[in-house]
């Protein structure tokens, strides 16, 4: 029996399963997934939109008691109108109105690439206080439409199929400004309702999405 048959068949266990030892990448070729391995992924995609000027960006199905916590991760939103903000808000009704209660606080750091301005600061400007209004994700200075310009967002919502709860919500972003600064904000807050929250859209203040990816994920039950 040569080396290599000896090697595979000393990784035969008594009832005839392979040992874990007996498979790795070096052993297995061409393989691009098993159908009854177990993940060890914490995010479940869910659906992902790509914005082409695009007046909205809705996700009207996967927001469900499937999962206790979801996360939306947008990449590069890029506004058709300069100098505005990208904004969200929630449905209980599936996506037929956008008008959820709810209250804020959001903080800001940002700095300017002449180094001449930087603060760290409470934003009075975009915050929210039992208000249906969409939630701009931003500080005073807007998203900018230039060639370079865009913006990334992590929203993570929690439970938001509970009848017992108000839904809460934590956001952070990133985006380079109409006058070329570098904006980091954070975003905290509830949706003040006891309805499962079933829909979110994405929209800008004024004008369309030129572009940008939004992706829904499932947070993985422990």
């Amino acid at each position: 029996m040569g080396s290599i048959t000896r090697s595979f068949a000393n990784n035969i266990g008594s009832s005839g399963i392979l040992t874990a030892s007996a498979v790795t990448n070096a052993t297995v070729e061409d393989v691009t997934s098993f159908d009854n391995a177990a993940s060890n992924a914490t995010l479940v995609l869910l659906s992902t939109q790509t914005a082409s000027n695009s007046a909205t960006i809705s996700f009207t199905t996967g927001l469900d008691s499937t999962y206790d916590a979801y996360e939306i991760k947008v990449i590069n939103a890029k506004p058709a109108t300069d100098d505005i903000f990208l904004q969200f808000n929630f449905s209980t009704d599936s996506g037929s109105n956008y008008n959820v209660t709810k209250t804020t606080s959001l903080f800001t750091t940002y700095h300017n690439e002449a180094d001449t301005d930087n603060v760290f600061a409470y934003n009075t400007t975009n915050d929210l206080a039992q208000s249906t209004a969409f939630q701009s994700i931003g500080n005073s200075t807007g998203l900018g439409n230039g060639a370079d310009e865009n913006q990334c967002v992590v929203l993570q919502l929690f439970n938001p199929s509970s009848t017992t709860y108000v839904k809460h919500f934590i956001v952070t972003s990133q985006y380079y400004s109409a006058d070329n600064y570098s904006v980091n904000s954070y975003i905290g807050g509830y949706c003040n309702t006891t309805s499962a929250v079933n829909a979110i859209q994405f929209k800008m203040s004024s004008g369309n999405i030129s572009d940008g990816i939004f992706k829904l994920y499932g947070v993985k039950k422990s």
